[in-house]
């Protein structure tokens, strides 16, 4: 078991390596991944009826992503053929696109029929060709966040009801772990920029499991609550249905004191990098759990899910999330445009 409690500047990459690929002053994008012939691909979170939840971006245009009826979901229908709120996306093992519907246009708003799902996109027909309804795993308050792949198994995190879901690909039958575990569950305020989220209400903002990523080797899923710290399981664990609850959490280890956390990235080597929403920063975490400071500066405001791609860049949306309304205390604060950035890390990518 191995924690760390402070993280160095030391070897921290000037920021005039900090490199603005796209900005939108229109789109909210706090998701991006890039596939091996160079296709991006953003998620967004929509602050207007006709903006879409998945984008590709092209010579600086923004298209509906695979098309408009995916990105026309509307109240009072059902999502089973339509994004209802998409929360996370990545260019699975396979080469596809893979998409995370929460289920819900919004926090706190409740499930649409249809809604919690994992979409795969095929990127040679534009088609979507599966859909894994999640309804079995996610009800009630439950978020379903990000995703990853080992294998046949893709492990979700549900940031409503803290738990892992375990998702068998071949079956689509879904497994809840770790459900209200100390490794799930948000025990720290949620901060950014100094400040403690609040919702319109004045009420903390609260996600539970949030963050995850596997090892290049399969071994190994990170994975922590949206305020950290991060925990790690063993995957034989996970994907061991015959270990009851209590057998399962003796495996779970604490590993690396990291802050609050917008989205995350690994690398081959298994260095973590984790964005650090209050102080403007990503860190890198090592595969012993050591933490240091790749960049510190304020354009990375809450970077969230990041990619890193084939030629080892690091691609950071500063999606400013703790900006908007619904996390800011009802008042809007983002300084247009949000902008991808990206900076040369010189590392291969995991393609899990």
């Amino acid at each position: 078991m191995i924690i760390i409690l402070a993280s160095s500047t030391a070897m921290a990459k000037p920021a005039d390596e900090l490199h603005p690929e796209f900005g939108s002053n229109a789109l909210i994008m706090n998701g991006v991944t890039t596939s091996s012939s160079g296709r991006r691909f953003v998620v967004v979170q929509p602050q207007k009826p006709a903006q879409p939840e998945i984008a590709e971006i092209t010579a600086g245009n923004v298209r509906p992503y695979p098309d408009a009826a995916w990105n026309g979901w509307r109240e009072r229908q059902d999502g089973e053929h339509a994004f209802v709120g998409a929360n996370s996306l990545r260019i699975g093992p396979d080469g596809a696109l893979w998409i995370v519907d929460r289920g819900a246009p919004g926090i706190g708003k409740p499930l649409v029929k249809g809604g919690p799902k994992l979409v795969r996109i095929d990127l040679a027909t534009n088609r979507v060709t599966r859909v894994y309804d999640l309804a079995s795993a996610a009800q009630g308050a439950s978020f379903v966040d990000d995703v990853r792949f080992n294998g046949g198994i893709a492990y979700l995190t549900d940031a409503g009801r803290p738990a892992l879901i375990v998702l068998d690909l071949s079956t689509g039958q879904t497994r809840r772990v770790l459900e209200n575990h100390a490794s799930t569950i948000a025990s720290r305020p949620l901060v950014a920029e100094g400040r403690q989220l609040l919702d319109s209400d004045g009420r903390p903002v609260v996600v539970h499991a949030d963050q995850l990523e596997v090892s290049s080797d399969g071994l190994w899923l990170y994975y922590q609550p949206c305020s950290g710290p991060m925990y790690r399981i063993a995957t034989r664990f996970l994907d061991d249905p015959s270990l009851d609850e209590a057998t399962l959490a003796g495996h779970v280890e604490r590993f690396a004191d990291t802050p609050s956390t917008g989205g995350t990235a690994i690398d081959a080597a298994g260095t973590i990098y984790v964005s650090d929403t209050d102080r403007s920063r990503i860190l890198k975490v090592s595969a012993t759990g050591e933490i240091s400071t790749l960049i510190a500066d304020p354009r990375l405001a809450w970077v969230d899910a990041m990619w890193i791609d084939d030629e080892g860049k690091l691609w950071m949306p500063a999606a400013q999330l703790n900006r908007t309304p619904g996390l800011n205390h009802g008042k809007d604060a983002v300084r247009w445009p949000i902008t991808l950035y990206s900076i040369a890390v010189g590392s291969k990518p995991v393609r899990r």
